[in-house]
């Protein structure tokens, strides 16, 4: 019987997504055979909305860099969504223009690389003290071991949030970025609870650690104009506690599985632990956090695009996942190549809403799988990878097993 790892390794034309079981999510919405008043190919959401549906790399870029397509028009009730609800208003994700630029420049230094490098001695200390969890174990899983622990242990570190708290708090993000629609009262129940909790963070009810972003954040919200309110600390405190914590671990499960399921991967790794980085940046290119991979957005102009027009009132689906696959930007866009060059993918997104976390998600999934690659060089997966099981929903989707030997 030949397995999964056996035909990934017997290819003499790379590892593409579609070698790895389970890698490649199911699209979130469903094909329109009209198209728009543009001209344009269309999709439905589940919220039931046609929309405008963009898959070139071009075009994608276009839109994402243009701050004149609206994210707040989208994020009402009854409006076109990936979601079962509605988000906070105040969340950076959410905003269009003055509110959205004010907020940002408060927040963009503390997110710069420079920035976060400050966590990499604590990052390296976890690294060590997880690993010999993982050689602990009697059956090893690199996933409850490694990689769930470390990324909310560094968001804590980060912000300033009492580990005592992750208990509390955690259980509820992975509901939270699921936003699965079959139970729309109980996602909603998650959600206040941890809003709440932040809430109480921001107005003092509940401590934070010193030297955090938190208590950054309060000593200096009077530096903007004007001063940030409460709601506004709460929506960049939760967005980040929730999403850096679930995103970077959702991309860090998903890679290690790629390096594990594939040894012409795993070996190039160990042999050239500086690779890693771009081995990880391919695969960040290839698969989306979740089923979805941006939010839609409303056009407020007129813009051309490589297959219509774009209207204004259109409600756009800029894809980035499809457009980091087009054929016309990345040769043979499925192989996952870490010697790749050319344009930069579009998965942190581009212009006003790129990623504020992307460079802690680098400094931490960097940090961790070059480590792994030099002192488990022996690392295999011990399952089925057809056999794992996966979390799945709009802004989270990765396997939560995977279960090792050396």
């Amino acid at each position: 019987m030949t397995t999964s790892l056996e035909a990934v390794e017997e290819r003499e034309d790379g590892v593409t997504v579609a070698d790895v079981p389970h890698l490649d999510p199911l699209p979130p919405y469903v094909p329109v055979a009209e198209r728009s008043a543009g001209g344009l190919p269309q999709v439905k959401l589940p919220s039931g909305h046609h929309v405008v549906h963009l898959t070139r790399y071009a075009d994608v870029h276009k839109v994402l860099t243009d701050s004149t397509f609206g994210r707040a028009e989208t994020n009402v009730e009854g409006g076109p969504t990936f979601f079962p609800t509605t988000l906070p208003p105040e969340m950076l994700i959410n905003l269009d223009g003055p509110d959205h630029s004010r907020m940002r420049r408060f927040v963009t230094a503390d997110y710069s690389a420079n920035a976060v490098a400050r966590l990499a001695p604590f990052l390296d200390e976890l690294v060590t003290r997880r690993f010999a969890d993982l050689r602990a174990q009697e059956r090893p899983d690199l996933y409850t071991a490694v990689l769930d622990p470390i990324p909310i242990e560094v968001t804590c570190r980060f912000l300033g949030i009492p580990e005592e708290d992750v208990a509390y708090f955690r259980p509820h993000s992975p509901t939270i970025q699921k936003a699965l629609h079959d139970d729309v009262p109980g996602l909603m129940e998650e959600f206040f609870t941890s809003y709440g909790y932040v809430t109480d963070l921001v107005t003092g009810k509940r401590p934070v650690v010193p030297g955090g972003l938190i208590e950054r954040f309060l000593a200096t919200r009077d530096e903007t104009e004007p001063p940030l309110e409460d709601k506004e600390l709460v929506g960049l405190v939760f967005a980040a506690l929730v999403a850096i914590d679930q995103n970077v671990l959702s991309v860090l499960s998903k890679a290690a599985l790629v390096l594990l399921s594939a040894p012409s991967l795993w070996q190039r790794a160990v042999a050239d632990p500086d690779v890693v980085p771009q081995l990880v940046e391919e695969i960040i290119r290839l698969v989306p956090l979740g089923t979805m991979s941006t939010f839609p957005r409303v056009a407020h102009r007129e813009v051309v695009t490589s297959e219509g027009t774009i209207l204004p009132g259109d409600v756009v689906y800029a894809d980035a996942f499809a457009a980091n696959r087009d054929p016309s930007v990345y040769e043979r866009p499925l192989v996952i190549d870490p010697d790749r060059t050319g344009k930069r993918h579009l998965q942190f997104g581009y212009g006003m809403h790129h990623c504020l976390g992307a460079a802690l998600a680098r400094l931490e999934i960097g940090a961790i799988l070059t480590r792994l690659v030099r002192e488990f060089p022996g690392l295999a997966l011990d399952a089925d990878p057809a056999a794992l099981p996966w979390d799945e929903g709009a802004l989270l989707r990765r396997p939560v097993s995977l279960p090792v030997r050396w």
